[in-house]
């Protein structure tokens, strides 16, 4: 009997196990591939987290970046919060798992990172 991979090679959908994933070709409900990709960015870090001052595609407005961070996505948003919050404006985190605060807040996020147990450097200018 052919396994299950086998099965479902060169398969979109199935009435049995329904949509399937185009990377590793199990039904979506046994999918792990964005889990992996997600272990896989965290082990590519060096350690340092990096915060730096950008102006670049935002017209002239200043954010502050964090990057570095071997953290989760969940755990990403949480520490974004709590870091908007220390420094009383707004921010996001994006897809690649860099954290934007609005304003340059370089200072105070290096204190509490560091504070947090991180190796931290200001990078760029």
């Amino acid at each position: 009997m052919a396994s299950l991979q086998d099965q479902l090679r060169g398969l979109v959908y199935s009435t049995e196990h329904g949509d399937i994933c185009p990377g590793c070709r199990q039904p979506q409900d046994d999918c792990r591939c964005a889990e992996l990709a997600e272990q896989e960015r965290i082990a590519a870090l060096d350690g340092i987290v990096r915060i730096r001052r950008e102006t670049s595609g935002r017209k002239g407005k200043g954010v502050t970046t964090v990057s570095g961070l071997p953290l989760s996505k969940a755990e990403l948003k949480t520490l974004a919060k709590s870091l908007k919050k220390r420094c009383g404006t707004g921010g996001s985190v994006s897809d690649d798992g860099v954290i934007e605060i609005q304003g340059d807040h370089r200072e105070p996020l290096k204190a509490e990172l560091e504070r947090q147990g991180y190796t931290v450097k200001l990078a760029g200018g």
